[in-house]
């Protein structure tokens, strides 16, 4: 299994309906069909030190292996996702776990 987790912090000056707009498109990569396990969240009230809370929204996919990792990235939505929203945020982490 791979787990593929994205945190995105969007910028400052975006609206609430691109907010939507952002959240929507990311819920349709759950339709790729090499998408094993989808969750997509915001922070979580738990207020420890160990835990980051300063992000807009947690994009947690599992895939059966690399190939359908390869295959999710390549995906006309994902690439539609990616070329209408990347402006919308001002910094992107992933981490990648087998």
């Amino acid at each position: 299994m791979i787990a593929h987790h994205v945190l995105f912090w969007l910028k400052a000056d975006i609206t609430e309906a691109q907010k939507a707009a952002f959240r929507k498109s990311l819920e349709t990569l759950e339709q790729i069909e090499v998408v094993k396990t989808f969750h997509l969240g915001t922070p979580a009230p738990i207020e420890r030190a160990v835990v980051d809370t300063s992000y807009t929204f947690s994009l947690l996919i599992m895939f059966e292996d690399l190939t359908a990792h390869d295959v999710y990235q390549v995906h006309p939505l994902h690439k539609a996702f990616l070329d209408e929203f990347k402006v919308y945020f001002e910094k992107v982490i992933i981490y990648d776990a087998h």
